[in-house]
């Protein structure tokens, strides 16, 4: 279960960076009201030819180390975008010990990760730490330029779509205009047209429910880090696999005491700030009724349950965050407040039938004609 330096280097870099991104957004939180909800802003569309390039890449199991994982094997569309398990799978030898998120809307996240790293600002490195992190894809990007290589379709679909020869940086944009493609579609929130039953939810969730309080803007998470009292998950203990991937991770992150950690650390991951330990940034609810199960561990199956953890003012678990308190909420609000969250899921993003080039024997890449 190696991990590459560089690669590590990377995500400490990546991380520290963003640890300072959060604090100084955590503070400006603190001390400004929750930014009204509406719809996502328009972003500039990639080229057509260039995302229909990374779609093939996505869904291509040739971009990991052992080439039997895609972008496109954790990130399934048919669940929402995510794998729809409670843990995420990982790389062979490895599994994971935290939920998948979808990359629907990826490129409007603030923040990526549980732990508040990477950003939708910077696709190209979210899309490279995915590929190339040991428990993800465990690919080398110089192995996956030279299989490409040997893919004519590749080769001339990349100097069509780019006027460049396969390269791993080419790849990473490649990828990234295809995830910016992968945004909301049609949302009854967003559209105007949600149900009387949504529209009562809506306003139980900026008002009673107090939901905006971490759920705010047009992503609806205000991205900070928070501790809700949700119970861990026995799994990643309870699997060596799980607990040990967890161990390497922690390791390579720089987490003090890794040797014998048994939960995850969190958002002190990023921050080293021991206050921080258990902490977790504030998911997007939009696409929420296609990505069960849900929070940073999976534990919770359903929205209907969600609804009841929150209403009960969260989790058990010590330290959960102040602004949590028991919502008082009956039968029919939370019945409405379901079918807003429900409102916020647009239409399903239909791929298709995905056909991708062959390997071919082939003496030169640049031989292969146009």
């Amino acid at each position: 279960m190696s991990t590459r330096p560089s690669s590590l280097l990377r995500i400490a870099f990546a991380g520290l960076v963003l640890s300072f991104a959060v604090t100084a957004d955590r503070a400006t939180a603190a001390t400004t009201q929750p930014r009204a909800l509406g719809p996502l802003p328009a972003i500039e569309a990639p080229s057509a030819e260039l995302a229909e390039l990374g779609k093939l890449l996505f869904f291509d199991q040739r971009l990991s180390g052992d080439a039997v994982l895609a972008c496109g094997s954790c990130h399934r569309p048919e669940a929402g975008w995510t794998d729809g398990q409670q843990l995420g799978i990982a790389y062979p030898g490895t599994l994971y010990f935290r939920n998948t998120k979808s990359v629907l809307n990826a490129a409007h996240a603030r923040y990526f990760y549980w732990d508040g790293r990477l950003t939708g600002k910077d696709m190209p490195t979210q899309v490279r730490d995915s590929i190339t992190e040991s428990h993800f894809q465990n690919m080398d990007g110089r192995v996956m330029l030279e299989r490409l290589k040997q893919v004519p379709g590749y080769v001339k679909r990349f100097r069509s779509a780019m006027n460049a020869e396969p390269s791993f940086g080419a790849t990473l944009k490649a990828i990234s205009a295809y995830e910016k493609t992968l945004v909301s579609r049609n949302v009854p929130f967003d559209e105007g047209n949600m149900s009387a039953s949504a529209t009562r939810g809506q306003q139980l969730f900026e008002g009673k429910g107090g939901c905006i309080q971490c759920h705010e803007g047009p992503m609806l998470s205000d991205y900070q880090p928070h501790r809700t009292g949700v119970a861990g998950n026995p799994e990643i203990t309870r699997d060596p696999l799980r607990h040990l991937t967890l161990r390497s991770f922690a390791k390579f992150m720089g987490v003090p005491g890794f040797e014998i950690i048994r939960e995850d650390p969190g958002f002190f991951t990023v921050s080293k700030q021991e206050e921080d330990r258990g902490k977790f940034v504030t998911p997007t609810l939009r696409e929420v009724s296609r990505t069960a199960p849900y929070m940073h561990n999976g534990t919770i199956a359903t929205l209907v349950e969600v609804i009841d953890f929150y209403n009960a003012g969260g989790g058990t678990a010590e330290g959960r965050d102040p602004l949590l308190k028991p919502l008082d909420l009956n039968a029919a609000e939370k019945t409405d407040l379901l079918a807003f969250l429900e409102a916020l899921s647009g239409d399903a993003i239909e791929v298709g039938e995905i056909d991708l080039p062959p390997y071919e024997a082939i003496a030169d890449w640049r031989s292969v004609p146009n």
